[in-house]
Parts: C-alpha cells; structure tokens; sequence
C-alpha cells in the first residue's frame, strides 16, 4: 500500500489568533541570546505575505525592496512596543510616540480590498500587496491593544519559543502557542523525566 508523502512544513509559524501577533512571532526568541530574524530577506518577507497574507493561494507577492523589508521590520517592532505597553499598568497610552505614529501611518495605508468573483468566492486583491498586508497588521494591532480581547493574549510557556497567542480556550488557561508543537513536547520533555526518575527509583 502506498503511502502519502507528510505534507510540508510551512516556512512560518502561524495561528496565534491574531496577524499582528503572527507577524511578531518572525522575530524568534526575541530579547536572547538565540533570537532569530526570519525576514531576512525581501524574498523571506514576499514569502511570508503570501503564506500568511489574505490573498489567493498562488497569487504573486512582488519582491519588495530593502526599504521596505526595512519598513516592515520597523512595523514589527513597534507592533511588540505598542503590546507590551497595552499590556503594562499604564495601557497603549504608554506607547513611545514614534511607535504610535509609525502605526498610525501604516495603518493608514489602503488595506488588501475584498472582491466576490462569478462563482461568489471572495478574494482579496492589492496594488501593494505588502504595503496592504503591513496595514492590516498596523490595524489589527491597534485594535487588539485597546480591546478586551487583550486581556487573552499569553506568551507561550515552550522555554525554546515564547510567542504570543490569544488564548480562546472557554478556561483561560492555555499555555502553549500549539498542542502540536510546543504542547507535545512539554509532554514528552515531562513523561522523560518522569521515567528517568522511576528508573532509578
């Protein structure tokens, strides 16, 4: 019997309930010694817009230039300020002033527009379709920072990942960005240690 090749790995990490979030999350390890930039490259941030991008799976996002992977990186950044200061005692209130401003100004960008074709499926189009993609993200993160959806946002208790998801669970008390990744293994890391101790016991 045959048996079907694993599907591929997707090149970004996704689902953390929010795009602003998603977009945090290519700045891995953030603040250590093992942080990882994955927009590396304008082809890294062509690559992540088309993956995690609201448009047609195969549509091509044009290579952006230097300025611009360099602008979106600044929108990256001031996403994080913005969140970690919405989060703090004082509120998005205590966003530093370029920070705000940055978001303000990409926000205001004309966003990826939604079109219902002849078959009634809704695609999203875009002159810029990165310059559309960073509005969205600009928008979504003021949004999520002056709602009460803020109070769900976690980072994730995986010691080798800690991005932030908005945790849906009906509880409140998810710990991890993905039972499939992080979750599953913390479960293996623990149910090792604990068969290493009764071995020894």
């Amino acid at each position: 019997m045959a048996v079907s090749p694993a599907p591929p790995v997707p090149p970004f990490r996704s689902g953390s309930g929010r795009i602003c979030l998603d977009f945090m999350r290519t700045l891995r390890l953030r603040g250590s010694d093992s942080a990882t930039e994955e927009l590396d490259t304008p082809a890294a941030l062509s690559a992540w817009v088309a993956q995690l991008g609201p448009y047609p799976d195969g549509a091509v996002v044009p290579l952006p230039s230097e300025a611009v992977l360099h602008r979106a990186r600044e929108v990256r950044e001031a996403v994080h300020a913005l969140l970690v200061a919405a989060r703090g005692e004082r509120g998005p209130g205590a966003c530093p002033a370029d920070d705000r401003a940055l978001l303000n100004r990409a926000a205001a960008a004309v966003p990826p527009v939604p079109v219902l074709d002849e078959h009634g499926t809704l695609i999203y189009t875009a002159a810029d379709p990165v310059g559309a993609v960073l509005a969205d993200i600009a928008r979504d993160a003021l949004t999520l920072a002056t709602s009460p959806m803020l109070q769900r946002v976690r980072a994730c208790a995986g010691p080798a990942c800690a991005a932030w998801f908005v945790d849906t669970s009906r509880p409140g008390n998810r710990r991890w960005c993905s039972m499939d990744t992080c979750g599953n293994q913390a479960k293996k890391t623990t149910w090792r240690t604990r068969h290493a101790s009764g071995t020894r016991a």
